[in-house]
């Protein structure tokens, strides 16, 4: 989502379109050159018993013109995490989205779109259908919302809805809770999700995590956006973080990052040797209960390396600890995040391991063909949209993909990289596919304009499809 948020305002911002991003100023930050905007400092919000003020600073989105504006609220957003697990969350939400709407008021900026990216802002629609209905500034306004992973859906009390603004008990789906994700899907103009598959799967009891219902519900269905790639920032050709740049007419400085990372990580293995790189959080969604099986056989039985970098729920952290400790020569771990190391990791690794359980679409294996890193991808979501299977009679193919999602299935996609691997000629025709292909932003924002143009319309928007 920060990715997306960064780069896609960038773009359209570029094709001509006046964006405007509102995002909470967190106590982590230090936004560059912030002012204050003289007409929305201090600005009183009564959220049912709840009285906050907040102030709004205008800085620049990072690499842009565009006017980025930061929601100063103290009270809410100087805290130790971005997210948290306080009674308040939803107040730290709601003043976001309500400073949102303020700021235009106060700004008299009257946006044709509102674009609302997952339940952090999925009650935007509801407050311009209530709230904000007295105020023309809004009234040819329409909304998008962005569903970014359908399994996180901001669920609350329903005594919470008394902070919302207006009565809406009679506006949300009856029940004990409200989950905001699902009035956002019910109220927004437009619903859209990050990847062609993904919007299907999300319709599916297996997949929708309990909204399926009610987005097969919109008679316009779920259009699925694949998400693009800033290639300004990753490209091996200009790569600010690698040492060793590359193209794919010239793959030595590939061979030549390898070899650095090799002794980064400690890792005591010759560059020919099979490296698979993985840059991940680690989550059930990511697909790692696979690897608990697979991959202690497969070091055990096959010559590569690994290098892992990412952080996340203790048994996954322990398990990638377990194998360091077991192959100390072949297995490297850094726990946590390190931007410089994950772009040495794209460039560097032969291969990248994604065997996600869903994938709404996924940045790491479009960075990886880019990169001339093989992904090993399940079919599934955004993954299945992006990298194609590896035919060797018409030597077509971007990567290996798997179908199942069990211990056979990643095994059987490992053995069939680390074999392919053995033939070069084939291996350098693949990574060019790879890097031939084209995820950038500015293919993806076309999409966008048009799902844009179909909420302005009320024409169907089922043809935008990345």
């Amino acid at each position: 989502l920060a990715d997306v948020a960064g780069a896609l305002p960038r773009i359209l911002h570029g094709r001509g379109h006046d964006v405007r991003v509102f995002m909470p100023w967190h106590g982590c930050m230090s936004p560059p050159d912030p002012v204050p905007v003289e007409r929305a400092r201090e600005v009183e919000l009564r959220l049912g018993a709840h009285a906050l003020r907040f102030s709004l600073f205008e800085t620049r989105l990072p690499g842009s013109d565009v006017p980025l504006y930061l929601v100063r609220c103290p009270e809410v957003y100087d805290r130790a995490t971005l997210y948290t697990e306080e009674p308040d969350e939803h107040l730290r939400f709601l003043v976001l989205q309500r400073a949102a709407l303020e700021g235009c008021q106060r700004l008299v900026f009257a946006p044709d779109v509102v674009h609302c990216n997952d339940w952090h802002t999925a009650l935007v629609p509801l407050l311009l259908k209530t709230t904000y209905a007295w105020d023309r500034l809004f009234a040819g306004t329409r909304t998008v919302l962005t569903i970014h992973n359908v399994g996180y859906q901001g669920v609350f009390p329903r005594g919470t809805l008394d902070d919302v603004g207006a009565d809406l008990h009679t506006q949300v789906t009856p029940g004990a809770h409200v989950n905001w994700l699902r009035e956002g899907i019910r109220h927004a103009t437009r619903v859209s999700t990050v990847s062609p598959t993904y919007a299907w799967e999300i319709c599916t009891p297996l997949g929708g995590h309990g909204l399926d219902e009610v987005l097969r519900a919109r008679r316009d269905g779920v259009v699925g956006i694949l998400n693009g790639v800033d290639y300004s920032a990753w490209n091996p050709a200009t790569d600010r973080y690698l040492e060793h740049r590359y193209s794919a007419t010239d793959l030595s400085g590939k061979t030549a990052n390898k070899r650095q990372l090799l002794e980064r990580m400690a890792l005591s293995v010759g560059v020919d040797t099979p490296l698979v790189g993985v840059v991940s959080r680690m989550t059930v969604q990511k697909g790692f209960d696979l690897l608990f099986e697979a991959l202690p056989e497969l070091l055990t039985m096959r010559d590569f390396a690994l290098a892992v970098l990412g952080s996340g729920e203790p048994r996954y952290q322990d398990f990638f600890v377990g194998l360091t400790r077991h192959f100390p020569d072949r297995v490297a771990l850094h726990l946590g995040y390190d931007e410089a190391l994950a772009h040495h990791i794209e460039a560097a690794a032969d291969m990248f391991l994604m065997p996600s359980m869903y994938e709404p679409c996924g940045l790491n294996q479009l960075y990886s063909l880019k990169y001339g890193t093989v992904p090993i991808v399940r079919r599934t979501g955004g993954l299945a949209d992006s990298v194609q299977m590896w035919d060797p009679v018409t030597r077509s193919g971007t990567g290996v993909v798997f179908e199942h999602f069990d211990a056979n299935g990643v095994s059987w996609a490992l053995h069939t990289a680390l074999d392919l691997y053995k033939d070069r000629s084939a291996w350098r025709t693949l990574m060019r596919n790879g890097m031939a292909q084209d995820f950038s932003w500015d293919k993806q924002s076309r999409e966008y304009e048009r799902l844009y143009a179909s909420a302005l319309s009320g024409s169907t928007a089922h043809d935008a499809t990345g």
